[in-house]
């Protein structure tokens, strides 16, 4: 039955490009959640009426967030392939979609880091901040948690992003199920391929949509 359907689709290909996707998914998302909160806490911090408020490295960092977030990922790819090659050996596989992937989502990110940072309520850094507390403890026992509900939806927002970024760098040779569904479906004109790829994504969309749903109402305390 399942072959008379797809009778040009290999399961084989198909769970491997399908784990592809999600190793550079989840690598890149870890990658940019990491860097997306460095970048987003420093524009929060140096902003006007920020703790370390200087216009100067504000200005410094938004510009630099707002260059490579405002790229078109696909163009973004093609400007790092000489970074890439340096850095990973070659431009193709899914280990060299790694750094156009965390490049292009971090500043994304960090722009909703710094979002989420400002809804905290004043308030409460300022009573945190009267009691002496040191930057550190004001950074993880009071921004990031009183933050965390905004976080965690702005990372979902960037995983779902990170995703069609891989589908994109699959057809230039990334590998994953943009591979999958440009190589072996619409080059040879295997409909039932690029469907089945289609779909795939499409799962693993909407089960990161629904685990960042669930988390983010579990520590949204309002």
């Amino acid at each position: 039955m399942f072959e008379s359907l797809f009778p040009h689709l290999k399961i084989d290909q198909l769970w491997a490009a399908t784990g592809e996707t999600l190793y550079m998914t989840a690598l890149s998302g870890l990658a940019t959640f990491v860097l997306g909160i460095v970048l987003g806490l420093a524009l929060f911090l140096t902003a006007r009426g920020g703790l370390f408020q200087n216009r100067a490295v504000y200005g410094a960092i938004s510009i630099l967030v707002n260059v490579f977030r405002s790229i078109p990922f696909i163009i973004l790819i093609v400007l790092l392939i000489p970074f890439t090659k340096t850095l990973i050996g070659t431009i193709l596989g899914a280990n060299a979609a790694l750094p156009a992937l965390i490049v292009g989502a971090a500043p994304f990110y960090a722009r909703l880091v710094e979002i989420g940072l400002r809804e905290v309520d004043k308030g409460v850094i300022e009573a945190s901040r009267s009691m002496g507390a040191k930057l550190s403890t004001l950074i993880f026992r009071v921004l990031l948690p009183e933050s965390s509900p905004a976080l965690v939806s702005g990372i979902t927002v960037t995983l779902i992003a990170l995703v069609s970024y891989s589908a994109m760098a699959g057809v230039i040779g990334a590998g994953g199920l943009g591979n999958l569904a440009y190589l072996e479906g619409f080059q040879r004109n295997h409909g039932d391929v690029t469907l089945v790829a289609t779909v795939m994504i499409l799962v693993i969309v909407f089960i990161i949509q629904f685990l960042g749903d669930v988390l983010t109402t579990r520590l949204d305390k309002r």
